[in-house]
């Protein structure tokens, strides 16, 4: 079994929702089982574009530690039948989304191929990510990048909310 950490952020039709029944679709993947779930945080868009007319919503995080025999690619496009059973749509780059699943690590494998980028290429500079991984899984290391404890800085943790455990 390898050990692969998946970032949740919802941010359209009741993200807490979205982000919990994520985790239930996540327990339902073939060769797969989730081992940890953290708490929601939520958070204020980064990188989405707002119009005047509408402000973006903020978003709820989260990140699942699961193990699984399937392969990175294959457990990539499991996670985008949860994002698209959820009604994810992808009108332009880093528009605001009704549940994204992001692969984030895959035991210690480094590769970048058009499908897909380990460890994902911006979760290093993500407190939305970064803090809810330290909560679940605070001694690991993500390779090219270091101990998660030295890349969680105070300023990637600022206006990041913990909201509930997932239960």
């Amino acid at each position: 079994m390898a050990l692969a950490f998946i970032a949740l952020g919802s941010n359209l039709a009741d993200p807490i929702l979205q982000v919990k029944n994520a985790f239930a679709a996540l327990s339902k993947i073939p060769k797969t089982r989730v081992i940890k779930c953290s708490s929601l945080y939520r958070t204020a868009p980064i990188d989405c574009p707002q119009t005047t007319e509408q402000s973006v919503p903020d978003f709820i995080n989260a990140v699942v530690e699961i193990e699984t025999t399937l392969s990175p690619e294959a457990l990539l496009t499991a996670l985008h039948t949860i994002e698209n059973a959820a009604g994810r749509e992808r009108p332009y780059i880093n528009a605001p989304r009704v549940l994204d699943c992001d692969l984030l690590l895959y035991e210690n494998i480094v590769q970048n191929t058009a499908k897909l980028t380990l460890p994902h290429p911006r979760m290093h500079t993500r407190g939305f990510v970064l803090l809810p991984l330290f909560e679940i899984a605070p001694q690991l290391i993500v390779p090219k990048h270091g101990k998660i404890a030295q890349l969680m800085t105070p300023q990637l943790a600022q206006g990041i909310q913990k909201l509930e455990n997932h239960l």
